[in-house]
């Protein structure tokens, strides 16, 4: 079991949306969401990177979207501007939004140096 098509459909995008995003064409799309075929390592990476979500999430494997304690245990005062102690106080959501930044810079970062 795989999230893509609950991912697309929650953002509001078509398979020929995701078709486009991974150079598939709609039909393997549909059939990735059906779990009739599976893609390729490389294109569940793009598909994560994507909806920006970790590939355990994306693959049904887990139920958080993001292996939050990776990121939480990598994070440090020079790069938060704010001691661990202080981080790990933070509610919920607002961990999750330094999340979702730190893997935007990444992401961005990776995308500028191809």
């Amino acid at each position: 079991m795989n999230r893509l098509k609950e991912l697309r459909q929650k953002r509001g995008l078509l398979q020929s949306d995701i078709a486009k995003i991974i150079e598939k064409s709609d039909r393997a799309v549909g059939q990735y969401e059906r779990g009739e075929r599976d893609p390729s390592s490389e294109t569940w990476i793009k598909l994560a990177n994507f909806f920006n979500v970790s590939l355990d999430y994306l693959l049904g494997k887990s139920n958080s979207e993001f292996n939050s304690n990776k990121i939480d245990n990598f994070l440090n005062e020079e790069m938060l501007g704010m001691t661990k102690e202080e981080y790990l106080n933070l509610p919920k959501e607002q961990k999750k939004q330094i999340r979702d930044f730190a893997l935007f810079v990444k992401n961005q970062y990776e995308i500028n140096n191809k």
